[in-house]
């Protein structure tokens, strides 16, 4: 790299440490109103530990992350202003069963980003030394993009976390259906089988039920407490299934069949699912068939001719 460029370079990274430090001081800093509320709500009695959530917030990293913690929830910010979408991230964040905390998902958004610039920019500065000219421009352009990756990284992360526990959750709902039918058919309430269905149960589902028990034992009602599980996630058949235990427990119709049928349906859906998967694997299969063997084999079978009439046109 020519001296120009370098010290052109060395003195934008100056520049923008000094604007970065500027804006961390103190007289730069906006006062925000939490926190001038915060020392008239610091005395506030703290919620129930019922509805507390598995999950936590944003880690401070120890005492390096104490210091950047401002800086980076600045940032957070100013990402959640450029990609917006606070309210798709929050009810994904409630399917995933995690606390509903934009600002900590902001900041892991900010985290992967910084991990894409700074591996884009590795990447560049390896391969220009390598190739023997480093392009500062160019790898300044790949560092933005890397960033932006980054960034939507973690979102699509985030969305496959919530399809994987869904998918989860719905291959569990049979049993934990059947379970409760039983339980109620053996003569217990509807409270007592969820509870004795998530003493039995480990999975993602389970946890959702107990969340579900906790909010009753709170003080909510039990219909309500199910309609806001329903509502975290957004699977049909639990969806049913909430329905079908709300309308029997308000009308009085008999729960264990409504159950047994609940847990049927969701059978059949999961069988039709699974042909559904398996005619979309079967046309995958074709794919290695059409573009791998079939050319290998018709090479086999053609070569000897072409290597004959070559042979016979000299």
């Amino acid at each position: 790299m020519s001296p120009g460029p370098a010290g052109a370079l060395l003195g934008a990274l100056a520049s923008a440490g000094l604007l970065l430090a500027w804006s961390g001081s103190p007289p730069a800093r906006r006062v925000r109103l939490d926190d001038r509320l915060e020392p008239y709500l610091r005395d506030a009695p703290r919620p129930s530990a019922l509805l507390a959530r598995a999950g936590g917030g944003v880690s401070t990293w120890g005492a390096a992350g104490r210091l950047l913690r401002p800086l980076v929830v600045d940032v957070a910010r100013l990402v959640d202003r450029v990609f917006g979408g606070a309210r798709t991230v929050r009810r994904r964040l409630h399917a995933l069963g995690a606390d509903a905390d934009v600002e900590g998902f902001r900041v892991e958004q900010v985290v992967w980003a910084v991990a894409g610039v700074l591996g884009t920019a590795l990447g560049g500065l390896v391969l220009g030394a390598v190739a023997g000219s480093v392009d500062a421009l160019a790898i300044g352009f790949a560092a933005v993009l890397g960033g932006a990756g980054g960034a939507l990284a973690r979102d699509w992360w985030l969305s496959a976390q919530v399809r994987r526990r869904e998918e989860t959750m719905l291959a569990e709902f049979p049993v934990v259906a059947d379970l409760l039918a039983l339980a109620v058919t053996a003569g217990e309430a509807p409270a007592a089988a969820l509870d004795r269905v998530c003493r039995l149960c480990r999975g993602e589902l389970g946890r959702e039920l107990a969340s579900a028990l906790a909010e009753t034992r709170a003080g909510a009602a039990l219909p309500v407490a199910l309609q806001s599980l329903a509502d975290r996630t957004s699977l049909e058949p639990l969806a049913r299934f909430v329905d079908g235990i709300v309308i029997a427990m308000e009308r009085g119709t008999p729960l264990a069949e409504v159950l047994r049928a609940q847990a049927v349906d969701v059978r059949e859906a999961r069988k039709r699912d699974l042909l559904a998967t398996g005619g979309r694997r079967e046309i995958a299969m074709l794919v290695p068939v059409v573009f791998l063997i079939l050319p290998v084999t018709v090479l086999f079978a053609l070569y000897p001719g072409l290597v004959n009439l070559t042979l016979l046109t000299r």
